[in-house]
């Protein structure tokens, strides 16, 4: 039996799931730092500072983890690096193919990464089927 799970405009859905299935229903999603974040919304670098783009705010505070490459997989205009975190975490990050060449990423490298956008979800347990069930 299928339930509708959230209702609203294509950018509203994507940008603010109510809950992780509708997040991982609209693309690929990574587990870093415990929180589910697109690959491509995931900052790679190799030290703490450059994973910060700018700002005067410490790579602590910001989010900022280290992780080992486990394999880069080159797509053309991007390339998928795929990565096991310091917690043992598997997970992906999309970066463009002129910051793969930069960084001349190689499997067992150690990085640094942060998210750059996290939504804001509820956790499951908070979450009832009243919640999430909309109405049309």
């Amino acid at each position: 039996k299928g339930r509708i799970e959230q209702v609203g405009s294509p950018t509203e859905v994507y940008d603010t799931p109510v809950n992780p299935f509708v997040m991982s229903f609209l693309g690929a999603v990574s587990t870093l730092n415990g929180a589910l974040v697109r690959p491509h919304d995931i900052r790679v670098g190799r030290s703490p500072e450059l994973a910060i783009a700018g700002g005067d705010r410490s790579a602590d505070a910001l989010g900022v983890v280290p992780a080992t490459v486990d394999r880069v997989v080159k797509l053309g205009f991007e390339v998928r690096v795929e990565l096991t975190g310091a917690d043992g975490v598997p997970f992906t990050a999309q970066i463009t193919r002129g910051d793969a060449e930069a960084l001349a990423l190689k499997d067992g490298d150690t990085v640094y990464v942060r998210a750059t956008r996290v939504p804001s979800l509820p956790k499951a347990e908070d979450v009832s089927d009243e919640d999430v069930l909309a109405s049309v």
